[in-house]
């Protein structure tokens, strides 16, 4: 197995550190060559039972990033009203989204009706598929990050509204819609942390039994 330098090692230490949720984009292109150099990490991915169960949608048209907005929008004033006081006043203070600015906007979906893979390790725990696609989104994340380019994951959506706009199969549940492009800056800490909204934990939690 191949064996990789200290330095190469560090290096990847400092690329995990630097991976961020980036929700403030500037408006410039992403060169098509650059993007698929971030999208061929999927070719490199693991997946349960070599399934590869992503299914990648690139989000172009006016139309149907008016309606991941307004979808956005409508689930984030739903959100709002969970919470109250204080609380209430600094979830509302929060840019939860890129969705305006970032050049491309990319949704994940899993195919959970894919036969590849002829179900292996997805009979007991069919999640795995949904799993598999995470983890290939991750090392899309660091590849991009890596070319100096920002990701911003929006969780704050309707997914089965999202695949109806977007006019998809009902198979296909959503994983990620992600937001992509040149951060307007970058920073080790969370900007959740920043806002005062969470704090990371101090230590990793392991148990044994």
């Amino acid at each position: 197995m191949e064996r990789f330098s200290k330095d190469f090692r560090a290096g990847l230490h400092d690329l995990m550190r630097w991976r961020r949720d980036v929700r403030h984009f500037r408006k410039d292109p992403v060169d098509p060559a650059l993007l698929d150099v971030c999208l061929d990490a999927f070719n490199l991915a693991p997946s349960v039972g070599l399934s590869e169960p992503w299914r990648i949608v690139k989000v172009r048209s006016q139309s149907a990033r008016d309606a991941a907005l307004a979808n956005f929008l409508d689930a984030n004033t739903k959100a709002l009203s969970g919470y109250e006081g204080e609380r209430a006043e600094r979830y509302a203070s929060l840019k939860l989204a890129g969705l305006r600015d970032a050049p491309e906007h990319l949704a994940v979906f899993c195919d959970d009706a894919t036969t590849k893979g002829h179900g292996l390790g997805a009979a007991t725990m069919p999640e795995m598929r949904r799993y598999s696609v995470v983890g290939a989104i991750n090392l899309m994340w660091l590849t991009a990050r890596a070319h100096g380019l920002g990701l911003g994951w929006v969780s704050i959506l309707d997914p089965d509204r999202l695949t109806a706009d977007l006019d998809l199969p009902e198979d296909w549940k959503l994983i990620g819609y992600l937001c992509l492009g040149w951060p307007q800056d970058v920073s080790l800490t969370p900007e959740l942390e920043t806002k005062g909204w969470e704090t990371r934990a101090p230590a990793l939690r392991i148990e044994e039994r």
